[in-house]
């Protein structure tokens, strides 16, 4: 069964997932009672439904299935957060993806049942910081604390050179796990004896400190 994901509350953030979605070939369903926010989406989405997404009744109607993915973004209204989350868990919706303002309302929505909460402006500081402190980092994924996977611009000292020549594993305890050719999408799996390119990124694994050192 093709996956569906119906995204309740199209703001800025669920009109971007919705598009973005739909684009990836995804089956989406957008819900949202301002007729303006459905005629925005209208053309992006599989389904755009003008209703109350806070409403059990609307829910009812569009015949969730414990496989379908639930987005619900309702900016700062807790109250209707709270409720569609309890209301998609008591359906048994595997996958219940909600959008919070702070970190509170993450932990009352995780308490509730959702199954992932997202803080998009916390998350964006984050990497806007990132970039900041380590230019050559174009984008990364924290597996915990201490650790990350990130894609890096190589910088001027590695062009040239195969990931033999610049020891980065024993230099800076950091593996390269593949390799991104920027023109073409080009994947390059575990490379050895590989030459850096300028076009490239390197997709690494290691510690946030021994990354941020690679220069």
């Amino acid at each position: 069964m093709k996956k569906r994901v119906v995204v309740i509350g199209i703001g800025i953030f669920g009109f971007n997932v919705a598009r973005n979605l739909y684009e990836h070939g995804i089956e989406v369903v957008a819900v949202d009672k301002k007729r303006e926010s459905i005629q925005q989406v209208k053309d992006y989405c599989t389904k755009a439904i003008l209703a109350d997404g806070t409403d059990k009744n609307v829910i009812d109607a569009i015949g969730l299935r414990e496989d379908d993915i639930v987005i619900v973004s309702f900016g700062e209204d807790l109250a209707a957060s709270t409720l569609i989350t309890l209301h998609l868990k008591q359906l048994k919706i595997k996958n219940i993806i909600v959008k919070a303002p702070n970190m509170e309302h993450m932990l009352v929505l995780e308490s509730v049942g959702a199954t992932e909460v997202i803080i998009p402006e916390k998350e964006m500081a984050g990497k806007v910081a990132k970039s900041i402190i380590s230019p050559n980092i174009l984008d990364y994924i924290p597996l915990t604390d201490d650790y990350m996977i990130c894609e890096i611009a190589p910088p001027a000292s590695l062009v040239g050179k195969t990931l033999a020549d610049v020891h980065l594993r024993s230099k800076y305890h950091v593996d390269v796990i593949a390799i991104r050719d920027t023109l073409t999408d080009k994947v390059h799996m575990v490379p050895t004896n590989y030459i850096i390119k300028d076009s490239e990124v390197m997709v690494v694994i290691g510690r946030t400190k021994d990354i941020d050192q690679i220069e």
